[in-house]
């Protein structure tokens, strides 16, 4: 709990202006609560960041200003953006748990919870895994800037070895934008050099380090988190019982 009390000091004083300082805060202390609960719980993703105060992220409902976006205009979300349930999710393009949520579960998702209405999937990336994490990072969201940002992390995760975190030097990202279908490779390598985009990606990072989680994929809906490549029966469970409460 020592991190996460100074994790809590830390956003304190970056938001000590904000007028809505006392709701946002409790909001804040609440949503620790929950990732502590979801890191503990049995059968979570044994990946974890190699350094303390690492990564992973979360949202309960009075804390949706924060976490969860609702942009029309958000390439690395799909879904209504009117959708009753948000389900935020944590990522690293190098984690081969991750890279199991996308190819067993994130389809099922799609079809039964997505396309029908029911959920909006937003994605926050990390980079727990090295300078090739966050060159991932950047490709995808370059890809997403062609509107392929989960057509990009599926031709990458649908090629990673169980237990294994992949290599990806810049020829082979732009071979993966070849595999999403990307429009304009040309942009799409100009784009893995856009500093906007890897000061985007590294932001994301460091606000996934300062809420403290430690470990993804990482998930939350409404007030409840989930941590690692759970069955896709859990994720069933969670999002029905939240779309029942949105209701």
């Amino acid at each position: 709990m020592k991190r996460f009390s100074q994790a809590v000091r830390v956003w304190y004083a970056e938001h000590r202006r904000s007028r809505r300082l006392t709701v946002v805060l409790a909001a804040f202390v609440v949503f620790l609560g929950v990732v502590v609960t979801a890191q503990l719980t049995p059968g979570r993703s044994p990946v974890t960041a190699p350094s303390p105060g690492e990564s992973a992220n979360g949202a309960r409902n009075a804390s949706d200003f924060t976490l969860v976006r609702r942009n029309p205009n958000d390439s690395m979300a799909v879904g209504d953006v009117d959708a009753p349930v948000v389900l935020v999710q944590w990522t690293d393009m190098r984690c081969p748990y991750c890279a199991v949520f996308t190819r067993e579960t994130l389809p099922t998702l799609l079809q039964e919870y997505v396309r029908t209405g029911k959920v909006r999937i937003e994605v926050h990336d990390v980079a727990y895994f090295g300078e090739q994490s966050t060159d991932g990072a950047v490709a995808a969201r370059a890809a997403g800037n062609q509107g392929k940002f989960f057509a990009y992390i599926s031709a990458v995760h649908k090629d990673v070895p169980a237990g294994v975190h992949p290599d990806l030097p810049r020829e082979r990202l732009i071979a993966y934008a070849r595999k999403a279908g990307v429009p304009d490779i040309e942009r799409f390598t100009a784009d893995l050099t856009d500093a906007d985009l890897r000061a985007a990606a590294q932001d994301s990072h460091a606000t996934a380090e300062q809420l403290g989680v430690t470990s993804v994929p990482f998930f939350v809906v409404g007030d409840s988190a989930l941590a690692g490549a759970q069955p896709i029966e859990v994720f069933r469970k969670v999002l029905d019982d939240a779309i029942a409460k949105a209701r």
